[in-house]
């Protein structure tokens, strides 16, 4: 702690008066009878001396001098400096203030004053250096709480993921598919939802949305799971009950999601449902189940629409077998697999070549 009063000046009588003065408060009171001896005391107690009593006009080195070597070593933000003179201009005080001096005691000395001006200013500054180390504590704290919360964060990110991927795996194999569907829709999701994010900034996608949007795209078809084997595994063309039947497994997938809802973070879900409810809804409104039309149907959806339509062309179905990925494309384009919205169709072309298309 610091507990030292520095008394600089030339005049040994003041030197005298401001230490019986002080003595009564501030026990360790040292001297320096120039500006010169001023400086070797602080160099010697800077880390004790708790104010600095500074007279202006001395041999050797003046007080401007003294001050000058302190804002060099950075040293007026922790010892505080009061000038002792009898210099009464406002140019003398203006310049002293500009420099960084914590208050003036004028000759002659006036005890009360003195003790009162030295207290404010000591007290002062213990506050102030006080609150600075609160400050650092604090923020060190909170540094390290955010720390935590951001691996906590990462950590339940991973676990969203994981969870997702469980449930999705659990469809691709009930469909007897090879398990490499719900991959191949998460990887063409993210490169056509970064192309939309890049070209179309209405829609307020983000790498935190993307990676949501990613992730979530492994729901699309966890309603299946709730459709009958004899449907689900049909191996040739459905009929229109069968394929009204089929159609539930957007609003079946929804129930699921909703009876798990609290297992993940709340965007997780949100385009979770969003995702397994319209990925079969269609720009122009001929889609299912909510006959959804425009921008009315989420862009999560929309992208994974595309994603998971582009993947059921170009692989091999216990109904069909698989288009190669020029016709895919083209029939996309066209407009065959159902309309979809021009700008997504502006990204779809130029991702082409990211989708290793011909």
């Amino acid at each position: 702690m610091r507990e030292k009063i520095l008394i600089v000046d030339d005049v040994a009588t003041n030197r005298d008066i401001l230490s019986v003065m002080l003595g009564e408060i501030y026990p360790d009171i040292i001297e320096a009878n120039d500006g010169e001896n001023a400086i070797e005391m602080v160099e010697k107690y800077v880390n004790d001396i708790s104010v600095i009593l500074l007279d202006l006009i001395m041999p050797k080195k003046s007080g401007y001098d003294v001050l000058e070597y302190m804002i060099q070593k950075n040293l007026l933000e922790e010892i505080p400096v009061l000038i002792i003179s009898g210099e009464s201009s406002l140019e003398a005080e203006r310049k002293c203030l500009n420099l960084g001096v914590a208050d003036f005691i004028r000759k002659p000395f006036d005890k009360v004053s003195v003790q009162k001006r030295v207290k404010n200013t000591v007290d002062l500054y213990r506050y102030k250096s006080e609150l600075e180390k609160k400050v650092v504590s604090q923020n060190a704290a909170l540094n390290k709480q955010n720390k935590l919360l951001n691996e906590q964060a990462v950590k339940l990110r991973e676990n969203n993921e994981k969870i997702l991927d469980l449930l999705g795996n659990v469809v691709e194999y009930r469909n007897l598919e090879s398990g490499e569907h719900i991959k191949r829709v998460k990887k063409l999701t993210r490169i056509l939802a970064e192309e939309v994010a890049k070209n179309y900034k209405e829609y307020g996608l983000d790498s935190h949305k993307v990676d949501i949007i990613v992730a979530a795209s492994a729901m699309h078809d966890i309603g299946k799971i709730a459709i009958k084997d004899s449907v689900l595994l049909k191996p040739g063309r459905l009929t229109d009950d069968e394929f009204e039947y089929m159609k539930s497994h957007t609003t079946k997938g929804c129930d699921i999601l909703q009876n798990v809802e609290d297992a993940w973070d709340k965007e997780y879900g949100l385009a979770s449902y969003e995702i397994c409810r319209h990925h079969h809804e269609r720009f122009d409104g001929r889609g299912y189940p909510d006959g959804l039309m425009g921008d009315d149907i989420p862009i999560s959806a929309q992208i994974v629409s595309i994603a998971d339509v582009y993947d059921a062309l170009v692989s091999e179905r216990v109904y069909k077998e698989a288009y190669d990925s020029e016709t895919a494309f083209r029939m996309i384009m066209n407009g065959e697999c159902g309309v979809f919205s021009p700008k997504l169709m502006v990204c779809f072309r130029k991702v082409k070549d990211k989708l290793n298309i011909a």
